[in-house]
């Protein structure tokens, strides 16, 4: 014996004292299929909508590559939760004492940076303590440029990027904000 009812939008069927559920009301289907989709979508920042600030860290006794990293995260805009991988979203970062960073173990006499003229045999091979005391800022410089993407928006993202020797810098008027590297994210 098969007998129907109905309840709740559902149909059910009574079939020798067992209810088995027959069709749903197609309304009531599509209210279950809709989703709220203002809530998950992804917001895609462009030169418009970047808000760009301005950072000093002071690289007294901080360790370069530590350093540079926390300074390349930031340039590129990854510590941002409206980062967008093809725009420069990044801050710009004023590095102040480039002269007093330092670097572990033996690298001040033991790495070398390479560089070549552009004439045959134009390799030229200068310590990292030769550098720092001719230029402390390419130090610096080198390790941060070599953590940006190697492209057009690479060059853009390293302008943002400027490096002091001593504790003055002519950018006062940015109103920069102090940043420890220690308590970076």
């Amino acid at each position: 014996m098969i007998c129907l009812f109905h309840k709740n939008n559902c149909i059910f069927a009574l079939h020798n004292f067992k209810v088995v559920t027959l069709l749903l009301w197609r309304n009531h289907l599509k209210q279950d299929r809709k989703v709220n989709t203002l809530s998950y979508k992804t917001k895609s920042a462009n030169s418009a909508t970047v808000l760009k600030e301005w950072y000093v860290i002071d690289a007294t006794n901080e360790v370069l590559g530590r350093l540079s990293t926390k300074v390349a995260m930031i340039l590129r805009g990854k510590n941002k939760p409206d980062f967008t991988p093809h725009v420069d979203c990044g801050d710009n970062v004023i590095i102040i004492n480039a002269e007093k960073v330092r670097l572990t173990g033996n690298k001040m006499a033991g790495k070398q940076y390479i560089r070549h003229t552009g004439y045959p045999g134009g390799q030229k091979f200068e310590t990292a303590e030769h550098m720092m005391k001719r230029n402390p800022l390419l130090l610096i410089e080198y390790s941060v440029r070599g953590m940006l993407p190697k492209s057009r928006l690479g060059d853009v993202i390293f302008k943002n990027l400027h490096i002091y020797v001593g504790s003055e810098h002519p950018h006062q008027a940015q109103q920069p904000k102090e940043l420890s590297i220690n308590t970076t994210k």
